[in-house]
């Protein structure tokens, strides 16, 4: 009786070893979706301000027809049968609502939103069924404009459709809900399809291996039993006898993948410190120009000069016109044509009493408009002056219109653009020689040309 039920044990056990196979699995392949948004960045703003209820009362809901259009791509890996991980990116041009307490004023145009969000749904039903409600929710950050950057957490929910092969097409609805102070709450109607980019493998038989001997007791399950181990409770590796490997800079990278072992660093910089190749004190990850020596307002790269003339832009008073060191960055002013500057406002007369130009004054600013017509980076200060005769009410006017009828004069000769012409009137207020003489009060009566870029 014995042998026969030992017998009928062996046989059972045999048969079981070759029937095993691998249960079917619902659980989802990795996959890529495409999806289509329409992005309605107003209902929820109504919502807060109101109830539900009364938007809908109110046919206040947007149409579909005036949401903002997008495109989203996605990736979708089961977790399990009933748990999808879903990783979104997505843009689309929309108004962005800031809210009141962001600080941002509301914009008048489209602009870029790109939004990326990583998310599980939570489905009602395996994959096998027709069609499968689920529930989303998840983190995400966004980027609006290239400028304001925001976190939100999409929470929603949606229906599954199985196509057969593991695609779907998929419908939901999310509500963005805002986590920081430039997010504002919006809806978005998503629709879309996944496909599978993996195989699904085929079945396998599993053959259970012979039942292992009784193993010697190994209390930390390092795989060297207790009687050889010299750190018993705590996994570690043969090696160093059962101990883990150790740390000694207690960066989390032990010292045999540890290139700085005494030194704390990072993981991804096999234990060492962040680098700093150009040593400007802006590590590599940091720093756009990491070969080359710069300063941390521009991002680990040298202050700029961008007409390349050897004074950097913040010292540069001329930073787009390649000037000289002498004239902060600016050109040099030639001889001659600031000689004719000087010349012509020498010669600058008004018919007494009056902003009318003598006609004497005609010749020197001849010359002082072929030089602004023949370099056109060149700008002029014309500034008026008067003596102490007669009240600033009538000093101030005066001295200004004198130059305008200077301004006017050169902008009648050539291509002299009136907006390279400043033009002041400083009145009796900045004296030259004592106001006392009729000499003195005659050079205080004066106009000044000064020329720059």
């Amino acid at each position: 009786m014995k042998k026969l039920l030992f017998s009928l044990i062996v046989i059972g056990m045999a048969v079981s070893a070759t029937a095993q196979t691998t249960p079917i699995s619902y659980k989802k392949r990795p996959s890529f979706g495409l999806l289509f948004q329409m992005q309605d960045v107003r209902t929820a703003g109504l919502i807060g301000a109101s109830s539900p209820s009364s938007v809908i009362t109110n046919n206040q809901w947007t149409k579909m027809r005036e949401t903002d259009l997008g495109m989203a791509f996605q990736y979708i890996e089961g977790l399990s049968e009933y748990v999808d991980l879903q990783v979104t990116v997505g843009g689309s041009f929309v108004k962005y609502p800031f809210r009141s307490k962001s600080g941002v004023t509301g914009q008048t145009s489209q602009r870029f939103l790109l939004e990326t969000d990583v998310a599980v749904n939570v489905k009602m039903l395996k994959d096998n069924y027709l069609v499968v409600p689920y529930f989303t929710i998840g983190a995400g950050a966004s980027m609006y404009g290239g400028t304001y950057f925001a976190t939100y957490a999409p929470i929603g929910l949606g229906l599954q459709f199985r196509l057969g092969n593991d695609n779907f097409l998929t419908s939901n609805i999310v509500h963005k809900t805002a986590m920081s102070n430039l997010a504002s709450n919006f809806l978005s109607y998503n629709f879309g399809f996944v496909s599978p980019i993996k195989d699904r493998p085929e079945p396998v038989k599993v053959t259970p291996p012979p039942p292992p001997p009784a193993p010697e007791k190994d209390s930390d399950n390092d795989g060297l039993v207790d009687s050889k181990d010299k750190c018993p409770t705590v996994p570690g590796v043969a090696k160093y006898n059962g101990c883990p490997v150790p740390d000694t800079d207690g960066d989390g990278v032990n010292d045999e993948n540890d290139k700085c072992p005494t030194v704390k660093g990072l993981a991804k910089y096999q234990g060492c410190p962040i680098p700093d190749t150009d040593k400007d004190g802006v590590n590599d990850e940091e720093d756009k120009c990491p070969t080359v020596a710069g300063v941390a307002r521009y991002q680990g790269c040298p202050v700029p000069d961008s007409d390349g003339d050897g004074v950097n832009d913040e010292e540069d008073k001329c930073p787009s016109l390649a000037g000289v060191r002498e004239n902060n960055g600016c050109p040099a002013i030639k001889q001659e044509v600031a000689k004719a500057a000087v010349d012509g406002a020498k010669k600058i007369s008004f018919v007494t009493g009056s902003a009318k130009l003598a006609s004497s004054s005609f010749k020197g600013l001849n010359k002082v408009a072929k030089a602004l017509n023949e370099d056109a980076n060149l700008k002029l200060s014309v500034e008026g002056h008067c003596d102490n005769t007669g009240t600033d009410a009538i000093n101030d006017p005066l001295s200004e219109n004198r130059a305008k009828s200077v301004q006017t004069y050169l902008t009648s000769k050539g291509k002299v653009d009136a907006a390279k012409i400043m033009v002041v009137g400083f009145g009796s207020k900045n004296p030259i020689a004592d106001n006392n003489s009729a000499k003195g009060r005659a050079a205080n009566r004066r106009v000044e040309l000064k020329l720059k870029y």
